[in-house]
């Protein structure tokens, strides 16, 4: 429940960044309501925060946002490189092929992560309900044992299962029709599968 005072200070909040697509300065705020100083200002922003109908963001210039425009604020781009085998591994060059516009949130990660986009091509992995186009989301990370991975293996790339058994990692395939890869030289993992987005919705 907000005091009339922070009402109308959560109305001005509003009105200025639609009037003017930013929001006020603590100095606007004061001048605004004629407060004797900045503090005042600061301290009923504080309050509206305590109550949850703005967030303040550090490290930011007029640093307020509402909590509805925050979550869209977390749609991000991701690039997408090329396609990636789900079969047999494949020597392929990875190339920037686009964007995904996907809201982080949901995916569980911070917006500084580093990830990136595959499309899959085949059916390796479908007992792990990863088909033919759909597209794999990953981060740059170290994976643990039975993550699924974008791997470059033997200088082939490959999405599966990284399993490790003592020092020895291999890649698992999710379908009986395909065999498992084990590496001959090297295992380098690419990214750890994070999400996957599919033609009509998200998985």
């Amino acid at each position: 429940m907000l005091t009339e005072k922070q009402q109308n200070v959560l109305d001005y909040l509003r009105d200025y960044q639609r009037d003017n697509g930013v929001m006020p300065s603590t100095r606007d705020i004061q001048q605004h309501f004629g407060f004797a100083s900045q503090t005042a200002a600061v301290s009923h922003l504080r309050a509206l925060e305590k109550k949850g109908v703005i967030q303040r963001l550090a490290r930011k210039a007029r640093a307020v946002v509402f909590p509805e425009d925050l979550v869209r604020d977390e749609i991000i781009d991701i690039p997408i490189y090329g396609s990636i085998a789900a079969g047999m591994a494949t020597d392929q060059e990875q190339e920037q092929e686009g964007c995904l516009s996907v809201d982080i949130a949901s995916l569980g990660l911070s917006r500084n992560a580093d990830i990136f986009a595959l499309k899959v091509r085949g059916e390796s992995m479908i007992n792990a309900h990863i088909l033919d186009g759909d597209f794999v989301i990953l981060e740059h990370r170290q994976p643990r044992n039975e993550d699924i991975v974008a791997a470059l293996i033997d200088d082939e790339t490959s999405l599966k299962r990284y399993i490790k058994k003592g020092n020895k990692p291999y890649l698992k395939a999710e379908n009986p029709d395909y065999p498992d890869l084990i590496p001959a030289r090297e295992l380098v993992v690419q990214g750890v599968m994070v999400g996957l987005l599919r033609r009509g919705g998200r998985f």
